[in-house]
């Protein structure tokens, strides 16, 4: 994908979360620990706004959840304007320079991060309210790529992870996207399609899904999985 794309990516994601807070904003978001469709909402607006300042200021350290208005109908408005506001941020060079948290420090990378950080919460909130769509293969296979290229690497540096001292192999069946984790050759491989892949990454299904096939060392390439990969 390039730029462009992500922000069109990124405006689509941004509208269809947006679209789902007129769903039950009481409704427990399963892979988030204890928070409601009202505090993922106030989650994805406090980022949103947060990159804004990372983009426009080089600076982050203003990432403030309690900005979100607890009122239902008030929060809805505030996430929409966090949307415009952020995609406004990122409708620049893709090159122009910005605070990030890993490389490239630029707005090209905002634009990635943003849009699989979007897609993977809006599965959250279609999830929670019973009605998730489908992730586009393509884009999952880049959330997949993200995960091993910028998130797992994240968790390690900040002592969250260990490195893996094995590899293992990850294929996506409906895009022809693979992709190896760890040094040496893989002990293992597992495929599926890239949102499979990419859900099973981001803990939104369980690691032995039975949507995966595996070959070689199951075990052993559970246990590279295990990470854990993401925050």
């Amino acid at each position: 994908m390039d730029y462009t794309d992500y922000l069109v990516e990124l405006r689509r994601e941004l509208d269809e979360f947006g679209a789902l807070l007129d769903g039950d904003l009481t409704a427990p978001v399963e892979h988030c620990g204890d928070w409601t469709l009202a505090d993922l909402a106030g989650h994805m607006g406090a980022g949103n706004l947060w990159v804004v300042s990372a983009v426009r200021e080089g600076r982050g350290d203003r990432y403030d959840e309690s900005a979100a208005p607890g009122d239902p109908a008030a929060i809805r408005a505030w996430y929409a304007e966090t949307a415009d506001a952020l995609v406004e941020a990122l409708s620049v060079d893709p090159a122009t320079e910005a605070w990030t948290i890993a490389p490239p420090h630029t707005v090209g990378f905002w634009r990635r991060r943003r849009t699989q950080e979007t897609l993977v919460h809006r599965w959250d909130a279609g999830h929670a309210l019973g009605a998730a769509k489908p992730i586009d293969a393509e884009l999952a296979a880049d959330g997949v790529a993200e995960v091993f290229d910028t998130m797992a690497a994240r968790m390690i540096a900040r002592g969250a992870a260990t490195a893996p001292e094995r590899a293992v192999r990850l294929t996506a069946t409906d895009c022809g996207r693979s992709w190896t984790y760890g040094p040496g050759e893989p002990v293992a491989e597992v495929s599926g399609t890239a949102e499979d892949l990419l859900l099973v990454l981001w803990g939104r299904k369980p690691r032995e899904t039975e949507a995966l096939t595996w070959t070689g060392d199951r075990a052993a390439g559970l246990g590279v999985l295990a990470g854990p990969l993401v925050p």
